[in-house]
């Protein structure tokens, strides 16, 4: 690397108080460009390698890389409580515009810097908030604590590499999960997450009786018994409930239906796709829908809720995001599922915090600001050197 490049990477963002200007972290930008170009949407092996390789090289901590290819590093006091922060180096397919070939023929995803942001699938989703906690595991010195970093796989398949890991014996007794919560509560703020909804994903199949569209009367009308079933479901409340003063208001949605083979044809089946999002202890009573003769539900997917368990560790969260920003972070909601849910379910205390903005992931024009990558960095070291106050 150049001096000028060098110079770069040492980029410098306002300081908290809104004065003098603070230096970033070294070798954050750095590190965030090299995992955002790995292509990671089918097999997120060679961004795991990345991570492990540079956690080696550039920590103390000690790294393991698991069997389904997490990737942990751990430093501080291994008897004392621990405190992990989470992401993961899988991210969703990309669009066409954010792929392109080397010299060598190998695909990388296409990295854009303009306006103090870099452009790029996973930037946001969420390889900058993992480069941020890994150069805090490099520089924090842990108060009372064990700081752990954790990269999962297959989060954008539903958490697989996180219900592995769990599986595995990983329980860490708290976790800042780096996913988005810039700009929820206002422009240019990185907030706190309390809770998020999960996401319940089920299915309706009314069963009836086939015959010739002439004589209907012969048949059971599989259509009618699930529009009858879909009544039911229009009728049900949304499950709501509320997390540290936080409303929470999950959702019922009927998305799909299909039935029928032909014009002239009483159908025999008939399938609605109903989508939940789910809240902390609630959950809609879709199995009323059975009332109806000949309808069965099905659970295809059951993604958790989170809410975390400890008041004390979201205020000391909160409290070190405030003094990493000059703007006024709050507790909030976050409306989807992330990894927090699963960790939560298995009995850690999650907040999340991380530098994507509302409405940013998945898209086309993915992108992730350098100056809240910076100040993500130092809401995770705050939390593990502050750690006295919830530990």
């Amino acid at each position: 690397m150049s001096d000028r490049d060098a110079d770069a990477d040492r980029d410098t963002t306002a300081a908290p108080d809104g004065g003098s200007t603070t230096p970033s972290t070294d070798g954050l930008r750095a590190l965030t460009r090299e995992l955002v170009s790995i292509p990671s949407h089918e097999d997120a092996t060679a961004a795991g390698d990345a991570v492990e390789s540079w956690l080696r090289a550039e920590t103390d901590a000690a790294v393991e890389r698991d069997d389904h290819g997490n990737v942990f590093a751990r430093t501080g006091d291994p008897d004392a409580p621990t405190v992990a922060l989470v992401g993961h180096h899988d991210v969703v397919p990309p669009a066409e515009s954010q792929t392109t070939v080397g010299d060598d023929g190998e695909e990388r995803y296409v990295l854009d810097e303009r306006d103090g942001r870099l452009y790029g699938r996973g930037s946001a989703d969420m390889k900058g908030a993992v480069a941020a906690a890994m150069c805090a595991v490099r520089d924090a010195d842990p108060d009372e604590v064990e700081l752990c970093f954790a990269s999962f796989v297959g989060e954008e398949l539903g958490g697989v590499g996180a219900r592995a890991a769990i599986e595995d014996g990983f329980a860490p007794k708290f976790a800042v999960v780096g996913e988005g919560s810039t700009n929820y509560s206002g422009e240019g703020v990185t907030d706190v997450v309390v809770a998020h909804k999960g996401r319940r994903a089920s299915t309706l199949v009314a069963s009836g009786e086939s015959a010739h569209a002439s004589i209907p009367d012969e048949g059971v009308n599989a259509v009618y018994r699930a529009c009858d079933a879909v009544d039911v479901v229009r009728e049900l409340d949304f499950p709501e409930t509320t997390v540290m003063g936080e409303r929470v208001r999950g959702s019922v949605a009927v998305t799909e239906i299909d039935g029928g083979t032909a014009w002239n044809v009483v159908p025999d089946e008939c399938e609605v796709t109903v989508d939940e999002r789910t809240v902390p202890g609630e959950r809609a009573p879709l199995e009323r829908a059975e009332s109806i003769e000949g309808v069965e539900w099905t659970v295809e997917q059951d993604l958790p809720p989170m809410a975390c368990s400890d008041d004390d560790f979201a205020d000391a969260v909160l409290s070190a995001a405030r003094d990493a920003q000059s703007g006024a972070p709050e507790h909030v909601v976050k409306p989807h599922a992330t990894d927090a849910g699963w960790l939560a379910d298995a009995g850690t205390a999650c907040v999340i915090c991380g530098a994507a903005e509302s409405g940013e992931a998945h898209t086309d024009t993915e992108s992730v600001s350098w100056a809240v990558l910076d100040r993500c960095y130092r809401i995770y070291r705050g939390v593990a050197e502050t750690a006295d106050a919830f530990a």
